[in-house]
């Protein structure tokens, strides 16, 4: 697994290193908010643990850039901060996880792993690996290497969830998807989420779908699918 660690206390970036580098991961480091985002653009990692109290860029700044410019890696925000407010600001700009200092080894390489497997597996799920590089659909084209999504060649500003409820409908273009299969991708193992809240994904892509030429639709009894006008 390729972890891009971002933290800036010497020490405890050191420590990191050495203990999940036993754990056969293979860390690139480093402790500015800038030079993360760069390092993150360049070559995505597998996993970026992110610390939010950084030099040049706070993590919550490096987390929205990277998700503005499609970036779906996962992320594990790792920080001192141990309120709720952070907690939901982390969340809310795009992260997939959270755990505040201190915190357990064995617990984060738990969590570390548990994130690149849920990554991969949407990534599979859907998608032919001997397939073309790009899929495009209309006036969108879906990068698999990066898994952003673009109209015209424009970034979409989509969030990790629109995201994710996007990429296996784009992979299927004039296909439904169920309901039941999109939950699973959009909020992978979670308890507490009720079903109806993929019908608030979905509406808030619809409007950001609005102006591509490329339409959400809902089959009753089926699911989603997308389809290009005209």
């Amino acid at each position: 697994m390729r972890l891009l660690l971002v933290e800036d206390d010497t020490a405890m970036q050191t420590t990191l290193v050495r203990a999940l580098g036993r754990r056969h991961m293979r860390i690139q480091a480093c402790g500015d908010g800038r030079e993360a985002l760069a390092l993150w653009l360049e070559s995505p990692p597998d996993v970026v643990l992110l610390d939010l109290s950084l030099p040049g860029m706070d993590g919550l700044q490096v987390l929205a850039a990277a998700r503005k410019a499609g970036m779906r890696t996962p992320v594990l925000i790792l920080t001192a901060r141990g309120t709720v407010g952070d907690k939901v600001l982390g969340l809310n700009a795009g992260a997939d996880d959270y755990l505040p200092k201190p915190f357990d080894l064995e617990e984060l390489e738990a969590r570390l792993r548990a994130l690149a497997r849920r990554s991969a597996d949407t990534a599979g799920d859907f998608e032919d690996k001997s397939a073309p590089s790009a899929i495009n659909v209309g006036t969108l084209r879906y990068e698999k290497e990066s898994g952003a999504v673009y109209h015209r060649d424009q970034a979409m500003d989509l969030s990790p969830r629109e995201l994710a409820l996007l990429r296996p409908l784009l992979a299927q273009p004039g296909h439904a998807v169920t309901k039941e299969r999109l939950f699973e991708l959009v909020f992978p193992g979670a308890q507490e989420v009720q079903f109806e809240a993929i019908e608030v994904i979905a509406y808030r892509l619809r409007k950001k779908l609005a102006t591509t030429g490329v339409r959400l639709m809902t089959l009753r009894g089926l699911g989603y699918l997308l389809k290009a006008e005209g």
